[in-house]
């Protein structure tokens, strides 16, 4: 039952120090809660040194548990260290001049600034992007909004606050996830966030790209509702192809292809997707009805779809009598298929250790807790875990004493 207590002795070591291809790029973070913080994880992740600037209050997510039972300094709990890994941590209090005038010298030193407040909160505090654009031309901005910035296009809902559901409900996600029109729920994982993050922050590598050839910055513009949009584009398109003004809930299954579905067995459940008909043949013999490769009601993907039913119904009562093993030991390789793993699951899994897609993570006090690495991996630049998250203003004196240094090497 405590397995998890020891689990980081069993996973990927954190690394010495950056190793990614963004060493020498310089973010400064002014994010909170999950979407803005996330994008500057994914940056740091990939090698650049992100500083995060807190008020003196602190990011509002540093208390939210959980907590190990072992750490007694509580210096911020599970949702926080994940998404401000690969951080140094800087309090600046922007209601005080001196602390204005210290992030502006920082931004003077910086690649990037991301932010995540609603449209005009940096402008109100004299710290918007034409500000600090004076100080810095080359600089990026990047700002992840629920319904983006009117410098790109001036949204009703501009001054609007916005949080993951919000996102998933108004882009379109929680209409087109669930069991059936009556039953529309919103996806468990913060998608409405982490979504618009991973966006936020492919928007800003680009610009950084374009600002290292051109030597010009640019304002990057992120909604929350619009990335959602994109994710959920397949209404939009059946809309615009068939008239359909909704697109309902199927559940696990597709209305495309069959067999496409989630089936229970003796010891879990198991994904078998089999759209082609070459699939549909092996998946058939498998079964012990190598004839149903060859059968009109069923030979063609459009056949299936038309006799989704029995077919469903076939393979539910074969996945019902078998183990997982069993299914993926009779499949396997041959026809796409995968065991629904549940989060424990993924510590014993093969692919998991094989990909180094589970890193131990040092914690301010307490034993290292395990986080996902990140997924994306390079062969010359690796991406990797080198820094814990850090203590409310904990590398302060660190970070604004590099502020002269840093700036005789932009300006040489």
């Amino acid at each position: 039952m405590d397995e998890h207590l020891t689990a980081h002795e069993h996973v990927t070591p954190m690394t010495q120090g950056p190793t990614g291809p963004l060493q020498g790029i310089r973010i400064l973070d002014c994010t909170q809660a999950i979407a803005g913080p996330w994008s500057t994880m994914m940056l740091g992740d990939l090698g650049a040194d992100v500083i995060k600037i807190e008020a003196p209050r602190g990011d509002l997510q540093r208390p939210m548990a959980p907590y190990t039972r072992e750490d007694q300094e509580r210096s911020y709990g599970g949702s926080f260290s994940t998404y401000n890994r690969n951080k140094r941590g800087v309090v600046l209090d922007f209601s005080q001049a001196a602390d204005k005038e210290k992030f502006l010298d920082l931004v003077e030193t910086a690649d990037a600034v991301v932010e995540n407040m609603r449209a005009g909160v940096m402008d109100g505090l004299g710290l918007g992007w034409e500000v600090l654009q004076k100080r810095n031309p080359r600089l990026v901005y990047g700002a992840i909004r629920g319904f983006g910035d009117p410098r790109t296009g001036s949204s009703p809902h501009a001054d609007w606050p916005a949080y993951d559901v919000i996102a998933q409900a108004m882009g379109g996600l929680v209409a087109q996830n669930g069991n059936g029109p009556d039953n529309r729920i919103q996806v468990g994982p913060f998608v409405g966030d982490i979504y618009p993050g991973t966006i936020g922050a492919m928007g800003v590598l680009a610009a950084l790209f374009h600002a290292q050839r051109t030597g010009q910055g640019q304002f990057v513009d992120v909604a929350m509702v619009d990335s959602i949009m994109a994710l959920t584009e397949m209404g939009v398109m059946r809309y615009s192809y068939l008239g359909k003004p909704d697109t309902p809930p199927s559940g696990n299954s597709s209305d495309f292809a069959v067999p496409f579905d989630v089936f229970k067995t003796v010891d879990g459940s198991v994904a078998i997707a089999a759209p082609t008909d070459n699939h549909w043949r092996e998946l058939a013999a498998a079964m012990g009805h190598p004839e149903w490769g060859e059968d009109e009601d069923k030979a063609t993907i459009r056949a299936r779809v038309r006799n989704r039913e029995p077919i469903d119904e076939a393979l539910t009562e074969w996945a019902r009598n078998k183990t997982n093993e069993e299914i993926l030991d009779a499949i396997g390789g041959r026809v796409p298929c995968g065991p629904v793993n549940l989060p424990g699951d993924l510590f014993s899994d093969a692919h998991v250790k094989a990909r180094e897609m589970l890193v131990a993570v040092d914690q301010p006090s307490g034993r290292p807790i395990v986080q996902v690495a990140s997924p994306i991996k390079m062969t010359s630049t690796p991406t990797g875990v080198h820094r814990r998250a850090p203590r409310l203003g904990e590398h302060t004196e660190e970070v604004l004493s590099e502020i002269e240094g840093l700036r005789n090497r932009f300006d040489s």
